[in-house]
């Protein structure tokens, strides 16, 4: 459960009860469980009673045993099932003290259900009037542009109308490298290794065994039956193997 609003102890008892006594009068005005046939002013004053007494019961429960009971839901569902048998046993008293009616035990069996669906109302309310809102936290990959003294050495084997543009991917062949630029591609005698080594300090990801590409080229990666694939700048397409997926993964592309 995410943790309550903790305003100052006086506001939160003065606010829990008046939260209680507007559930008790609204319990009243529903009169549930055959309640409705009594007197108005008996049904209210009765569920008020029911519902503050109670409540306090689940509260004081909720606030010992429930903090360490973890997820919202889960925590008010055991607070209302270890409160109901005490909160039973308090309602099947109040009729005595108010109205003198004697003690029935034989109650108590019948009585159980009813508190349990009751004590969920509840305190359901109040953990989701107390709750926290919940904190969204929007992430956003920034890509740093590439840094020029990173690919200087590698643009310098590039053609003279290819050496400033824009740098895409790189594709591996047997004794050559495709480079890829916006500028169109290009052939380079290199191989793949050295090319990496080259550009170790640029703003690049081996996404395949046979393909570099420029990180702000990146527009979308995907992840399908076992296979992975970007899609660059340009239209260009490449496949993302296994072992280069976490790269791609913990720069949040997928």
């Amino acid at each position: 459960m995410k943790p309550l609003v903790q305003p100052a102890p006086w506001r939160r008892i003065a606010a829990d009860i008046a939260l209680l006594v507007a559930l008790g009068l609204f319990m009243g005005a529903v009169g549930p469980f055959g309640s409705d046939a009594m007197p108005a002013a008996a049904r209210y004053s009765y569920w008020t009673a029911c519902i503050v007494g109670g409540g306090v019961i689940g509260i004081v429960i909720d606030e010992t045993v429930g903090l360490r009971l973890g997820a919202f839901w889960r925590r008010v569902g055991a607070v209302s099932l270890l409160m109901t048998p005490f909160v039973a046993a308090y309602v099947i008293l109040i009729p005595g003290q108010m109205y003198a009616q004697p003690f029935e035990p034989p109650h108590f069996p019948h009585l159980l259900w009813q508190v349990l669906v009751i004590s969920l109302l509840v305190m359901s309310v109040r953990a989701l009037v107390w709750r926290r809102p919940r904190t969204v936290v929007e992430t956003r990959v920034v890509v740093a542009p590439p840094l020029p003294e990173a690919e200087a050495a590698f643009r310098r084997r590039l053609s003279a109308r290819r050496r400033a543009a824009r740098l895409i991917a790189i594709e591996a062949h047997d004794h050559y490298l495709r480079v890829h630029t916006d500028a169109g591609p290009d052939l380079v005698t290199l191989r793949f290794a050295d090319a990496l080594a080259e550009l170790a300090g640029a703003h690049g990801l081996q996404v395949h065994r046979s393909w570099w590409v420029a990180a702000d080229a990146i527009e979308a990666v995907r992840w399908r039956r076992g296979a992975g694939e970007a899609r660059l700048a340009g239209g260009l397409s490449v496949p993302v193997s296994r072992s280069h997926a976490p790269a791609l993964k913990s720069a949040g592309w997928f």
